[in-house]
């Protein structure tokens, strides 16, 4: 790619958490649990899901694509955070951090398009219970994963594309800790007005879309139950739909504070702290906030005990391996 005159950046380099030079090894020890504990969380839930014939609904296999997703999401950040935490040289090449943010923007927005399409199971699950296995087969739910990647590839490719095909060659110095769009366009050596507006839209669009499909769905939701009859009734109802309100809370507040915004409004300490946070906290907390709120979920973890037993046993698995010891014989 041709650029002006300058030196041509190959390579930038993290200034993320160069303030906290003296607690980096203590963030590190601090980190390093937290994403190990996520990665594990997230396997068994996958896991878990995969293994228990009735956890085979269209809610689990949601959330089963759910997890793997926060679990991709945060393996694109994090281990090169916990590396540079260790390291003096906190650097990444040019290509490396166009690949970086790609996969980081393709996850992040098809994680968007998925919350919607939960939020659509849930309404046809409320509005529709006896028509919902029909409507939500698994052509269907398929398809709707399908088009949730296709929509954030797309808008991943337009956002990296418009970013690394400005000229770099003043600063290569990121006031962050992985290669976020607005730390990369602070350092560009210059970008019209409509390059940003361009960023901002695709990026409203993703957060809008989304959002207001689930809103639509809430709002036919909320007036289904409102129409049952009984208070439990309500209140079981509500209670199915409590974890995906949660989600979708955390997702897309911090999501529109830090990419509803114009590079003028850039703040690399405070979008540091808030990257921390949906990066390392929310992909913690989000399957935690699923499962343990959830009976299913939780009446179906047991059958873990039954298979490890039987495999520490080189005893044969029950033809079921996730029949609940209330069901065995």
């Amino acid at each position: 790619m041709e650029q002006g005159n300058g030196t041509l950046v190959t390579e930038f380099v993290f200034l993320g958490f160069s303030s906290l030079a003296g607690l980096q090894r203590l963030l590190f020890v601090a980190f390093l649990p937290l994403y190990l504990f996520t990665l594990g969380t997230n396997a068994i839930i996958v896991s878990t899901i995969v293994l228990d014939r009735a956890l085979h609904t269209p809610m689990y296999f949601f959330l089963a694509v759910l997890s793997c997703s926060e679990t991709c999401y945060t393996f694109v950040i994090v281990p090169k955070m916990l590396v540079d935490l260790l390291a003096q040289k906190k650097t990444i090449s040019f290509l490396g951090c166009a690949i970086q943010m790609f996969t980081f923007l393709f996850l992040g927005c098809s994680h968007s398009f998925l919350l919607a399409a939960m939020g659509y199971d849930r309404y046809v699950a409320i509005c529709n219970p006896l028509r919902y296995m029909e409507l939500m087969g698994h052509g269907v739910c398929v398809g709707l994963v399908a088009a949730a990647c296709a929509c954030g590839f797309t808008i991943a490719q337009i956002i990296t594309s418009v970013v690394f095909h400005l000229p770099f060659h003043a600063s290569n110095q990121l006031h962050h800790f992985f290669c976020d769009i607005a730390p990369v366009l602070t350092v560009a050596s210059h970008h019209t007005y409509l390059s940003q507006i361009v960023i901002v839209m695709l990026c409203a669009l993703v957060l809008v879309i989304p959002l207001s499909l689930i809103l639509v769905s809430y709002i036919h939701i909320i007036s289904a139950i409102l129409q049952f009859p009984s208070t439990l009734g309500r209140y079981k109802a509500f209670s199915t739909c409590a974890s995906h309100l949660i989600v979708v809370t955390i997702h897309y507040g911090c999501a529109s504070f830090i990419y509803l915004r114009l590079k003028s409004n850039y703040s690399s300490s405070r979008d540091a702290l808030i990257s921390v946070s949906y990066t390392i906290l929310t992909p913690l907390f989000n399957p935690l906030i699923y499962s343990l709120r959830n009976k299913e979920f939780k009446s179906a973890l047991p059958a873990w005990d039954s298979l490890s037993l039987s495999l520490s046993l080189h005893l044969p698995v029950s033809h079921s391996p996730c029949l609940r010891p209330s069901q065995k014989k």
